[in-house]
């Protein structure tokens, strides 16, 4: 089998990690386990930075040594992953004694060979991103990632070289356009950090303890960069001295490090430029996964807008979560996660779509056949387009799976399932079941509807496992190789039992008063925005409507119910504006409405977009304007 490792960031044991830092784990998982099933040997390596001055100061403020304090956040962080079926291989900690032998002596290499040298850092430090900053780079004279303050410093310092290997980085990331993924993350390293030059980084540290010693230095300890980003090699086995373990020669170099887009930098320049002085191959690539935001802003234990894996997995479910973070975050932009868009993708997709096919299929074939499974019969053309569709779906899938779409692959699947449930209504099983002489006919149906579960069953193994396993023995299946979907025809004569549903759709007001029981939802809501590339808003469109019919919803009285024509079509988009409109005034406006965006139902009423306003600290005003309807908003 051709072998693949997979990492993730390690993550920093300052504190529990919220959703955000596991969406990367999870999406991580989900590859790993999407390459097993083709056939890989997968080396799957995630873990935890221990070291640093904020790890020491806080455990300091708890009366406990460093040691026992990230022991503890350690094992919790491991648990948390357990928690959500994460399927790694790995689990390193850079307190591991043979991982701070190696990091010792990757330090010694580097100084003797002159890429490390000795002087002075002055500049301005954040304690809690343990990274330094110029006065240019502040916001507000805060730190520009967390937002709290920085200090001056100056102390004695070793410095890594990075500077001798400027041109030769360049190089090679414009001959491996694959090197770093998405390839506006490429541009954005290319331009803003390397090119213009790039300074010499700052690897030891005197103002604390708490790291790896220098060994031919006591007073200094190993800065975090050369600590934390050599578990990608140490955690397999590799020695500087030669004797690397086979994992190593087996699995290095890396097939892909993933990370979150705010350490690319550090991945891209520092990890590369180490990897080059120490004369090891570079990973074949970096992908720098876009955030998984909370209402408008980026999660962040500061702003105190933290979602965690505990409370979702209690409320919703392991799978649920894990099905929300992959399918909710895109390739390339942001994600967004709340209580409402969680409640709302679980009812629609996982209890609607899937959970409903495989209860219906199994309770019609408990009624019409005592359960029975029998052969597939004779094809008519209906038969041959969901078959063609269902067998389709694995290269799709494959395809998007290899450009780490993990979203788009989920999307595949979901739409395979919603046209499967489409053939129910095509064939109508519970007229065909009244009829003897349909017998044959009803036979097929029921089979290609077992036998397109089985095939989505298999492809959702790497996504929602539980989910997957449930289905399985549930459809009374042994089949669930990636070979076995390579046909349609997997199923065998089996006698089915009474189905159990899978996911049970949600009473939505229920269910956000209890989340909003266990954490304030309301206090997440943060006004901080992220950027977005012009390819993100060029995928917007949006019209001139004007405003036909309106009424209020009838079991939520913040919600308008408006009849918007676009100039093409009437659209039905449910908007929580009624406290600053009358449904009488909003008949006749002109008004801007964003037409691509997904409909949805809210509080059992369809919305087909989204119709523009403005908000100031005390009022909400919708745009309003006297052009042509129809007209498209460049």
């Amino acid at each position: 089998m051709k072998p693949y490792y997979i990492t993730t960031a390690i993550a920093y044991t300052s504190g529990t990690p919220h959703i955000g830092n596991v969406y990367e784990i999870i999406l991580a998982d989900a590859i790993a386990r999407f390459k097993r099933l083709e056939g890989y040997d997968v080396f799957f390596q995630t873990g935890t930075d221990e070291h640093g001055q904020k790890i020491e100061l806080k455990a300091t403020e708890l009366g406990l040594t460093p040691q026992s304090f990230v022991d503890k956040v350690a094992s919790d962080i491991r648990r948390i992953f357990d928690s959500v079926n994460i399927s790694y291989d790995k689990f390193i900690r850079t307190t591991d004694d043979y991982h701070k032998n190696q990091v010792q002596k990757i330090f010694k290499r580097l100084y003797d060979q002159g890429d490390i040298y000795k002087g002075y850092y002055e500049g301005l430090y954040c304690v809690a991103c343990e990274s330094f900053y110029t006065n240019s780079q502040l916001v507000e004279d805060k730190c520009p990632d967390c937002g709290d303050s920085v200090t001056e410093t100056k102390e004695e310092a070793y410095f890594l070289r990075l500077s001798n290997y400027q041109e030769r980085l360049v190089k090679h990331i414009e001959e491996n356009p694959s090197f770093i993924q998405p390839e506006s993350r490429k541009n954005e390293m290319l331009n803003n950090f390397i090119k213009d030059g790039i300074q010499d980084l700052c690897v030891s540290r005197t103002s604390f303890k708490w790291g790896v010693p220098v060994s031919f230095d006591e007073d200094h300890v190993t800065y975090v960069w050369i600590d934390a980003l050599s578990n990608y090699i140490t955690g397999l086995g590799y020695d500087l001295d030669g004797n690397h373990s086979d994992l190593y020669k087996k699995y290095w170099p890396a097939d892909v490090h993933l990370i979150g887009k705010d350490i690319l930098r550090f991945h891209t320049i520092y990890w590369p430029i180490m990897l080059m002085a120490l004369g090891e191959e570079l990973p074949k690539q970096v992908f720098g996964h876009p955030w998984l935001l909370v209402g408008k802003g980026k999660m962040s234990k500061s702003k105190g807008n933290s979602l965690y894996t505990d409370d979702l997995v209690a409320q919703y479910g392991v799978d649920a979560i894990r099905y929300y973070v992959l399918r909710e975050t895109p390739f390339s932009s942001d994600g967004n996660i709340t209580p409402e868009v969680i409640t709302e993708r679980y009812n629609s997709e996982l209890a609607n779509t899937l959970s409903n096919l495989v209860n219906r299929t199994i309770s019609m074939t408990n009624k019409y056949h005592d359960g029975v499974v029998y052969p597939q019969g004779e094809l008519n053309e209906i038969d041959e387009d969901l078959i063609n569709t269902v067998l389709e779906t694995k290269r799709i899938v494959i395809s998007k799976m290899n450009e780490l779409r993990v979203s788009d692959a989920l999307i595949e699947i979901m739409n395979t399932l919603r046209r499967t449930n489409k053939y129910i209504d095509e064939t109508e099983p519970w007229i065909l079941g009244r009829d003897e002489a349909n017998k044959e006919r009803l036979s097929t149906v029921l089979y290609n509807l077992l036998e397109s579960i089985r095939h989505c069953a298999v492809l959702l193994q790497a996504f929602i496992p539980e989910t997957s396993a449930n289905i399985f023995n549930q459809i009374k299946s042994d089949k669930t190789s990636f070979d076995s979907i390579d046909s349609f025809g997997g199923m065998t004569k089996v006698t089915l039992e009474k189905p159990n549903p899978i996911f049970n759709r949600l009473d939505v007001d229920k269910t956000l008063a209890e989340f909003n029981e266990r954490i304030k939802v309301d206090e997440l809501v943060s006004d901080v925005l992220d950027e977005i590339e012009f390819d993100d808003f060029a995928k917007i469109d949006m019209r001139i409507g004007e405003v036909i019919e309106c009424k209020l919803h009838p079991k939520a009285d913040r919600l308008l119910i408006s009849k918007v024509d676009i100039g093409t079509e009437v659209r039905q988009i449910v908007s929580g504006i009624a406290e600053h409109v009358k449904p009488e005034q909003f008949v006749g406006q002109r008004v801007v409405v964003v037409t691509n965006l997904k409909s949805i139902k809210l509080r059992g009423e369809l919305s087909e977009g989204m119709i523009l306003a403005a908000s100031t600290d005390s009022d909400l005003e919708v745009v309003s304007v006297n052009i042509e309807k129809g007209a498209k908003v460049k």
